[in-house]
């Protein structure tokens, strides 16, 4: 089982490299692939294994995942290979990641930290996208926790907290699970692994937070800053780590680890120094140009629109067209979604969409769309494989009623929270 799960983790790596157009990049040690692979044939999934051995590697469509087999195709011509994007998920059916639905029904998907894919999680997607950049095939899927670790310095009305001494804020979107409801059912010391976007000053805004039973081994994300290689260390959202024996995983540059790098650290227990059991890149970014790409995350630059950054990578959105506010609340901090194309390192944007901007009204971000599945009642069923409560008294329905909810029924649900991962229904178009 081993040599086989090493044999098909190659496969999957030359794959990766082939689909990110990057060369043999150094690096020390395995790769991510192999820290996937053989997590998954040493003891199944779960949270709280160490290193790679806490991962699961499951196939689209294999059931349970929120992932069908059904996609929307490609979205006409014009597809261009070595695409993607990063960001977090928005919906189902296939997924929906900046705004782009990705066809999952042919692709290889790799969940680290999780057992299925769920709303509010990272993601990194390759495949193709189409010239409109609406829609896309997805060939490989990953997704790993960004971090995990105890509750400390919860300040609710602020919309804060940390964890591993790493600060981390919420927005409205962030999903909340693990028998959460809100940032206002923690509690200090409570055990969470979050999902988020590289932020400012070294803070994670949290796409997802879920709560986990104690004992789950420490993750922690972010740019290298104070990179000692002589000492073997480096801070990581001001927190110190320590490398000395380390793995480093995944596809790195030939320059190997560098200041200013997004990483992934992964540990087995807490302390000052954190002594990293792993280190591999945060979502690598494409190392060729001319592919179409997408990039879901947090301003940390913003110079007027022909010079933002996001998720460290440079973006031109001086020719984009801007939606969910204006151009004035292009400043640091503010979530956006970019989308072009990728020229000479930098993402000339044509799309770009700002989360929760003051200027504009709020709008519904999820979405879940297919089949009713497992009805029991309008607060309680699924679309692909997402639980759904739509008994609230605002829901609007659309094409029929809440009596017209029943199972084998297809139906496009939005809304815009997700409590204790139920999606709670504000608006629900029953489909032909």
């Amino acid at each position: 089982m081993k040599l086989a799960g090493r044999l098909l983790s190659g496969l999957l790596l030359a794959a990766w490299l082939a689909l990110t157009g990057c060369g043999g990049g150094g690096g020390v040690g395995g790769s991510g692939f192999e820290g996937f692979m053989d997590g998954a044939s040493a003891g199944g999934p779960g949270v709280a294994g160490a290193g790679g051995g806490d991962t699961s590697v499951a196939g689209v469509g294999s059931g349970g995942t929120g992932i069908s087999g059904e996609g929307v195709g490609s979205g006409g011509t014009g597809a261009v290979a070595d695409s993607g994007g990063i960001g977090s998920v928005d919906g189902f059916g296939s997924i929906i990641v900046n705004g782009t639905r990705f066809d999952t029904s042919t692709a290889q998907l790799l969940l680290e930290d999780t057992v299925s894919l769920r709303l509010g999680m990272t993601v990194r997607v390759s495949g193709t996208l189409s010239a409109d950049l609406a829609s896309g095939t997805a060939t490989l899927v990953l997704s790993a926790a960004d971090l995990r670790g105890a509750v400390a310095d919860l300040d609710v009305a602020a919309g804060r907290l940390s964890v591993l001494s790493a600060p981390v804020s919420v927005d409205p979107s962030t999903v909340y699970a693990g028998g959460l409801g809100s940032l206002a059912d923690l509690r200090a010391g409570d055990t969470v692994q979050v999902h988020g976007l590289p932020g400012l000053g070294a803070q994670l805004r949290a796409t997802r937070i879920e709560r986990l039973a104690a004992g789950a081994l420490p993750v922690l994300s972010g740019t290298v800053q104070s990179l000692d290689p002589a000492q073997r260390t480096f801070t990581v959202a001001g927190v110190r780590v320590s490398y000395a024996g380390a793995t480093l995983r995944g596809l790195w540059p030939a320059s190997g680890l560098a200041e200013g790098q997004l990483v992934r650290v992964r540990a087995r227990s807490p302390g000052d120094p954190l002594a990293a059991d792993s280190v591999e890149p945060w979502y690598p970014l494409p190392a060729a140009g001319g592919g179409r790409f997408s990039l879901g995350g947090v301003l940390t630059r913003a110079a007027g629109l022909a010079d933002l950054q996001v998720d460290g990578l440079p973006v031109d959105a001086s020719g984009a067209q801007v939606s969910g506010g204006s151009a004035a609340d292009l400043v640091p901090g503010v979530r956006v979604e970019v989308a072009g194309t990728l020229r000479a390192g930098v993402l000339v944007a044509t799309r770009l969409k700002l989360r929760h901007a003051p200027s504009a009204p709020p709008e519904s971000h999820f979405s879940a769309t297919g089949t009713i599945g497992a009805w029991q009642s309008p607060a309680s069923f699924r679309i692909q494989g997402q639980e759904i409560d739509a008994s609230g008294a605002g829901v609007v329905f659309v094409n029929g009623s809440a009596a017209d909810l029943h199972n084998g029924r297809s139906a496009r649900v939005t809304g815009s929270r997700v409590v204790d991962d139920v999606l709670l229904a504000e608006r629900v178009e029953f489909l032909p």
